[in-house]
Parts: structure tokens; C-alpha cells; sequence
């Protein structure tokens, strides 16, 4: 047996030695002749290629073939060689392939008498494992099931996207979905798609707008020139919560080991309000909890310093500057909003989405990028983008709420200014042409005494009572608006306002057509390029993103010029702000659903199973009633 295994094993090398690497001959061929069966089959091709090539060439060219030897001989090297490589190969790769599960098989079956220390399939471990309550075999069935339902969902989704892409492209027709989807959605604060002003059948301009709070950047960003305390209170806050949030773990461990339920998240928000008080408090002492962490003196050291030192206070051996370096070195007050524009702008090189302009207003915390130096838009293509990104703090958007109020206010008088000149002019016209509107002919018809009901009394200057009109509810523009609840008064929508504004540019041109009809003299023209520019202004201005609407953090503003039927700048966009919020953004998540969920993923009913059992009719060993939880 031994002299059959060293003369027919597996790493033999002899080409007479059956089975041997190397060798032609099996030892299951049963003493056949391979190569009388090899010479047979070459023979019997090389005569089908003669008899095929006697009978479609003449014999004069036959008679040429023959000149420089038998073709029957070099067709027949020529099988030879090819079928004696194809061969080797075939075996060469049979008996390496064949080798490696014959060493794969001899070391399991050696592994496999080991007594200890030796691997077992995973069944055989999960079988046997602790006992239910420590090792619950089910939780890595659903674990599984959870895996393969993510993939699916993966798969589904992108598969949606290319359906709702190609869509998109038959019926001429994209929606905002097309750039954030997913938990990147509660970003965008406004998406809008109008047509081009010169091309607006074949190209469209888009507008948006996204705004990434605070409390959703990975990396926190801060203004330039905020203080130095600051910086360090906002370190020791984090490590604060870092240190309650272990001990909340630790109260869940210990739930655990004594067989109890975890917290509630209700209950998690309340043992979170307790755990502070051993880390923090109100007292300004030196030997408060509040200055545990770091000592008082270095907080009062520091006391007002912002980004720089002037030079000629500068002293490298005082606690000041060295707490100065100390945040300087590490990068605290630019990291943030440095890995945002690195970030962005690694994203359009590696995207193709390359760009002529930009400026990084660094200090400002502001980054404009444009696709073209360029900005005379009829010297720009129909493809093209341009991209602003900015953190605004709250005191910024004071100042910029403050000056949307103001400009508005600004439009409602001027349009106001031109719709009350309008209606004079309409008047006069109305007047000395001797024609009725509806306000001439309901005088003119309506008693006194109906109209009087119109009116209300008051009294005048003498103590006298006299009837003026009272003012109207509804200027017939625009619908009356609600009022802004308490709560709301201090983020107002504006909505009402500007669609007041916006529906009198219409009515002012029909009165002007109506004054004027076809003659076009000096006074129409200069009304009507007041009217032109005051509308041109009021668009551009209502295209703007309303301040009131975005929260201290990232902004992202982006201009897309794209055409309907290719859409390619949009839809690169589309994958470069997708990627742009993955890498700076954690993203919305309702920590309540998601307590919920994998709550319900890990309440079980059958916490007696065992790995492969069914109980309660429930075939994944899953949960109630036999239901999949997909988390």
C-alpha cells in the first residue's frame, strides 16, 4: 500500500507512471492506447481538410500546393501540435485542480480527529454554544436575512434610479429627486426648474439650494474669528457627552446580565439628564465640576482671544499663546470648513466635472466655484454649472434676514408706486373717453342707500359725525392671507407678500393695453420699461433662497444650466452632491425609529430555540408571528 501511495501519489513526477504529473496515462483507462486513439482522430481531421480542399480548388492550383512538399504532412504537424497543447493544458490543469482537493480533503479529515482546539462547521458550534440565553442562534439567522434584505434594497434602489432616469429622458421631464435622495433629503431648502429665457424648449435652468445644520456636519465648523474658549468649550462638551453616553452603555450591560429589558429611549433621555450633573454645573468656583476638566485660570487666561494674536503683545511663555498654539496646531478653527472645500472639490476632479474659477474666501468662511471664468451667459454654452458654498453662523443670518426684509419692503413700494401711477393714468383715460369700468357703472346703478351701508361713521375734527368707505378686506390681487402665528412670526414664510407682488405685474400690462390699445407714445414707453425693469428685478430677487428658511451650518447654493434631452451636467451634479453629503454630512435619523427597530429585530417570543428549530410556527426562528424584521 505504502509503495503505491510513493508510486501513484499526488506530488509523483514521472511521464511513463500512471497518474504521475507530468504522464499521459491514466490509471482508469483501462489499457487503452491513447496515442493510437490521439493518431486516429488526427488522421481521420487531417482527411476531412484534404478531401474539403480537393474538391474546391481546380488541379492546377493542387498541383502548385504539392511543389514544396505534401500538404497531407505539414496539415497533419499542424493537428499534431495543437491537439498535443490542448492536451497538456487540459491535463496540467485537471491533475493541479485534482491535487488541491485531494490535500484540501486529507487535511480536514486530519483536523477533524483533533481533540482539541480544532474548527467545526458553524452549525456544529452554534448548536452546541452556551445555552439560549447567553447565544440565540436566531439573531444570526435574522442577522443574515437583514444582510441579504439590505443587499436586495441596494440593488432595487439603484435599479429605480436607472428606470426613473431613463423616464426622465422619454418624457422630457426631471424632478428634484434626481440629486438627494435618501437621509440627505431634509437638506434642501429649495429646488426649482424653470425654462431658459432664450431657449426654453430645449434648455432649463436649475436652482438649488441645501443646507446641512450644525448638528449634522461630521466635522464642526466654525466662524474665523471665533474665541479661543469657545473652541475648548465646545471640546470638553463633547467629551462630556462622550463620558455619558459609556455610562448609559454600562447601565444597559448590566440590564442585560441581570435578565432585565434595556432603557427605553425615553428613559436613555432622562438617565442622560442625570449623568450630567457629575460632569457639569452652573458654578463660576475654581473647584466646580465645571472646571474639572480643564482649571478656570486657563479659561480666564484666554478670556477674549480670537484667531490671532497682534504681534507686539505676542509672548510665547505665557499661558495664552501656548493655549493659542495648542488649538492652532490642531487645526480646531479651519479643520472643519477646510475638509468641506476639499471635500467638494475632489469630488468634481474625480467626477470629470472640471472648473475654470474659483475663490476661496477663507476667512469668510465662503467658496464660489464656477465651470467657466466667463459670466456673460450668451457666451456660455447650454451645458454648465456654478457652485457657492458657505457656512453662516447666526449672526449672519441676523444681517441677512434683516436685509431680505428690507429689500422686500423696497419692492412693495416701488411696484406699489408704479401700480398706483398706472391706475391714475387709467382713470383719466377712462374719464375723458367717456367709458364705464365696473366702478363707474356700480355708482351709477346702486342706490345711495345701499352704498351707504358701505360706509362707516366717524367723527371728524368738529365732533360731527360723517361717512368715509371704509377700507376694503381683499385688493382683488391676491387672496387674503392668514396670520402668522407667534411661533412662526420670527421665521416668516413671505410667501404671501411676494405673490402679491408677482400677480400685479399682469394686471398692470392689461391696463396699459387697455390706456394705449396700439398707439405707442412717449409716456407708454416710459411705463412700460419701469414695469420691465421692475419685474426683471422682482424675479431675480423671489429666485433667491428666503433666509428666514436656513439654519446656522453649511450652505450649499448651485446654478445648473443643463439641456432637456442630454441632462448630462445634471445628473454628474446629481452624483457629486450625493457624494459631497456622504462625506460631510452624518445625515437626518430619528433615533426614536431607530430605537424602534432594532428593538423589534431583537424581541423574541422563542427564546428556547435552538439553531434549525421552528417553534411557534415560525420558520427563520424570526419574530412574532413569523414575520421577517428588515431593519
Amino acid at each position: 500500500m505504502a509503495d503505491d501511495l510513493i508510486k501513484h501519489g499526488p506530488n509523483v513526477i514521472n511521464p511513463d507512471s500512471a497518474s504521475a504529473v507530468g504522464s499521459r496515462n491514466s490509471l482508469y483507462r483501462d489499457g487503452r492506447d491513447e496515442y493510437a486513439e490521439a493518431k486516429l482522430m488526427i488522421d481521420e481531421n487531417v482527411d476531412k481538410v484534404l478531401n474539403h480542399i480537393h474538391a474546391k480548388l481546380p488541379p492546377e492550383v493542387l498541383s502548385r500546393l504539392e511543389v514544396m512538399g505534401g500538404i497531407k504532412s505539414k496539415l497533419h504537424t499542424y493537428f499534431s501540435q495543437n491537439y498535443q497543447n490542448m492536451f497538456n493544458r487540459f491535463i496540467t490543469t485537471m491533475e493541479d485542480e485534482f491535487g488541491k482537493k485531494v490535500r484540501d480533503l486529507v487535511d480536514m479529515e486530519e483536523m477533524s480527529g483533533l481533540n482539541r482546539y480544532a474548527p467545526r462547521p458553524i452549525s456544529y458550534l452554534l448548536d452546541r454554544i452556551a445555552g439560549s440565553d447567553k447565544f440565540n442562534t436566531g439573531e444570526v439567522e435574522k442577522s443574515i436575512v437583514n444582510m441579504f434584505g439590505h443587499l436586495h434594497g441596494h440593488v432595487q434602489r439603484e435599479m429605480n434610479d436607472l428606470e426613473t432616469h431613463t423616464n426622465s429622458l422619454l418624457r422630457r421631464k426631471t424632478d428634484v429627486g434626481a440629486f438627494v435622495r435618501g437621509e440627505n433629503a431634509y437638506a434642501i431648502v429649495k429646488c426649482s426648474f424653470r425654462d431658459h429665457p432664450v431657449k426654453p424648449a430645449a434648455v432649463f435652468q436649475v436652482k438649488l439650494a441645501l443646507n446641512i445644520i450644525d448638528s449634522e456636519v461630521i466635522s464642526p465648523v466654525f466662524p474665523y474669528q471665533t474665541e479661543a474658549a469657545r473652541l475648548v468649550k465646545d471640546l470638553i462638551g463633547k467629551h462630556v457627552m462622550d463620558a455619558v453616553e459609556r455610562e448609559i452603555e454600562a447601565v444597559n450591560e448590566n440590564l442585560v446580565d441581570e435578565g432585565k429589558p434595556e432603557l427605553t429611549p425615553e428613559e436613555k433621555v432622562f438617565e442622560r439628564i442625570k449623568a450630567l450633573d457629575s460632569h457639569t454645573s452652573d458654578e463660576e468656583t475654581e473647584g466646580s465640576r465645571r472646571y474639572s476638566q480643564v482649571a478656570k485660570k486657563f479659561f480666564d487666561a484666554i478670556e477674549g482671544l480670537r484667531a490671532d494674536i497682534p504681534l507686539d503683545e505676542f509672548d510665547p511663555m505665557a499661558v495664552r499663546e501656548n493655549v493659542h498654539k495648542i488649538i492652532k496646531s490642531e487645526n480646531i478653527r479651519d479643520r472643519g470648513f477646510n475638509t468641506a472645500i476639499n471635500a467638494i472639490t475632489h469630488i468634481l476632479d474625480w467626477s470629470r466635472m472640471g472648473y475654470q474659477h474659483i475663490e476661496n474666501f477663507r476667512f469668510a468662511r465662503n467658496c464660489r466655484i464656477r465651470e467657466y471664468e466667463e459670466t456673460n451667459p450668451e457666451q456660455l454654452p447650454d451645458e454648465r454649472y456654478q457652485i457657492e458654498l458657505a457656512y453662516f453662523d447666526v449672526h449672519q443670518l441676523l444681517a441677512m434676514r434683516e436685509s431680505y426684509s428690507l429689500q422686500l419692503q423696497e419692492f412693495e413700494r416701488t411696484i406699489r408706486e408704479l401700480w398706483d401711477v398706472l391706475n391714475k393714468i387709467y382713470v383719466e383715460h377712462r374719464d375723458s373717453a367717456g367709458k364705464d369700468d365696473w366702478d363707474t357703472f356700480s355708482k351709477r346703478v346702486l342706490e345711495p342707500s345701499v352704498r351707504r351701508s358701505w360706509f362707516a361713521a366717524r367723527a371728524n375734527e368738529d365732533g360731527e359725525a360723517e361717512e368715509v368707505e371704509a377700507e376694503p378686506g381683499w385688493n382683488e390681487v391676491s387672496f387674503v392671507a392668514p396670520a402668522d402665528p407667534p411661533l412662526v412670526a420670527d421665521n416668516p414664510t413671505l410667501e404671501a407678500r411676494l405673490a402679491d407682488l408677482k400677480d400685479r405685474f399682469p394686471l398692470m400690462m392689461e391696463k396699459t393695453q387697455l390706456v394705449f390699445e396700439d398707439s405707442n407714445p412717449e409716456l407708454r414707453t416710459v411705463v412700460e420699461d419701469r414695469a420691465e425693469f421692475l419685474q426683471g428685478e422682482f424675479n431675480r430677487f423671489s429666485s433667491l433662497v428666503n433666509p428666514y428658511h436656513i439654519n446656522p451650518g453649511l450652505y450649499l447654493d448651485v446654478d445648473i444650466v443643463s439641456i432637456k434631452r442630454k441632462s448630462t451636467t445634471m445628473m454628474t451634479m446629481a452624483n457629486v452632491l450625493n457624494e459631497f453629503l456622504y462625506t460631510v454630512s452624518r445625515g437626518f435619523g430619528d433615533q426614536a425609529f431607530a430605537e424602534f427597530s432594532r428593538r423589534r429585530s431583537t424581541e423574541r417570543v422563542d427564546m428556547a430555540d435552538e439553531f434549525g428549530s421552528t417553534a411557534g410556527g415560525d420558520g427563520g426562528g424570526g419574530g412574532e408571528s413569523g414575520e421577517e424584521v428588515f431593519e
